[in-house]
């Protein structure tokens, strides 16, 4: 056999980095934008009271014209969460990292092991997939009739990765219609953001969730232990901030 008769090895496959939706117009819809999130915990310096720094935090972003949401860390007095958005990544190396060398904020104790960043994603059928990528996560952080925010990372086991189609996805609806019940009735809305490579534990997601009121928010988190998806293909979960919203800051144009 000679070298041109030889079989060819197989190409490299071919990427495809773009997020999907629904069908709109015909045409399947197809973006390569998405909205990046970023949590940071850090505590106030001995001296200072939590309430304090929060305020200084919230003074830098209107100064600096920086969109976020400022915290009161509920299990922690002298905590703060700092949450931040933009489309490109290098804002929060640019924009957000800088305002902690000032001197409203040196003093500042980074809390090591919460900091959570993650990008939205589209999971393929959403009738507005610009709006679910770059819009619903940031109406959801900004509403002021929903003062409380619990996030957290989490990270599922090899095996689920390994399962078929058509099971991973009778197991995430289970788990996506306990979230959409909860949303219908008003008692809690979610921003879902995939983290993979991303998060300094391996973990795969960071889950943001928004509501009036504290309670229906840990009961969510108890309905969905009973899913399969958490009770037997989650490796991972945590560490959970609870954060109560004390400022709001809009981008002004």
């Amino acid at each position: 056999m000679s070298s041109a008769d030889a079989p060819k090895p197989p190409g490299l496959p071919t990427i495809d980095v773009n997020e999907y939706g629904g069908k709109k117009e015909g045409e399947r819809q197809a973006m390569n934008r998405r909205l990046f999130m970023q949590l940071v915990v850090f505590d106030a310096p001995q001296g200072q009271s939590g309430d304090a720094l929060a305020s200084d935090t919230s003074g830098l972003l209107r100064e600096r014209n920086l969109p976020g949401v400022v915290y009161a860390d509920a299990n922690d007095p002298k905590g703060v969460g700092l949450l931040t958005w933009s489309d490109d990544p290098a804002h929060f190396v640019k924009a957000v990292r800088p305002i902690f060398g000032t001197s409203q904020l040196a003093g500042a104790t980074l809390r090591r092991g919460w900091t959570m960043l993650g990008r939205t994603y589209g999971q393929g059928h959403e009738p507005d997939l610009e709006y679910v990528l770059l819009r619903r996560s940031v109406e959801n952080v900004l509403n002021a009739a929903f003062p409380w925010h619990v996030w957290y990372p989490l990270r599922r086991t090899g095996s689920f990765a390994k399962l078929e189609p058509a099971d991973q996805g009778m197991i995430l609806r289970e788990h996506a219609t306990i979230g959409m019940a909860y949303g219908q009735q008003d008692l809690a809305h979610d921003v879902r953001l995939a983290c993979h490579g991303v998060d300094g534990e391996d973990n795969e997601f960071v889950i943001g969730l928004v509501g009036r009121d504290l309670h229906p928010l840990s009961h969510l988190v108890q309905a969905m232990r009973k899913t399969r998806q958490t009770s037997e293909f989650i490796a991972k979960m945590g560490p959970f901030f609870v954060g109560y919203a004390l400022h709001r800051h809009i981008e002004r144009s």
